[in-house]
């Protein structure tokens, strides 16, 4: 049974070695020139004048949510329309159940203005 796994290592230790060896040859053969201009912050092209830390709208994380919405919708509809046949009316109502429950997180912020950008 262990041979059947040999492959498998073979294969996760020669990847390892080639990844670790680029790595190892660019560091020792890379050529190393720091200056100033290299080693500042670099935000845009020019001096970063506020903090990194600023709060963002709320409204970035409300369509972040729309799209896990809209991206669930689509990763479950793939298969469920390639198994439909063999699923049947049940299939059908469970894929309906589902995209009912989107669509009210859909209309939910849609009303909250999730949508609407000033």
């Amino acid at each position: 049974m262990l041979e059947n796994y040999l492959p498998i290592l073979i294969f996760l230790v020669v990847g390892t070695l080639v990844g670790l060896g680029s790595l190892a040859a660019g560091l020792i053969l890379g050529p190393r020139r720091p200056d100033a201009e290299k080693d500042s912050a670099y935000e845009c092209g020019f001096e970063a004048f506020e903090s990194a830390r600023m709060k963002f709208d709320v409204r970035y994380y409300l369509v972040a949510i729309l799209f896990i919405i809209f991206d669930l919708e689509i990763a479950f509809l793939f298969p469920w329309a390639v198994v439909l046949d063999t699923l049947g009316g049940f299939g059908l109502a469970a894929m309906l159940v589902f995209l009912g429950i989107l669509v009210i997180g859909f209309v939910y912020e849609w009303k909250k203005g999730a949508l609407e950008w000033e």
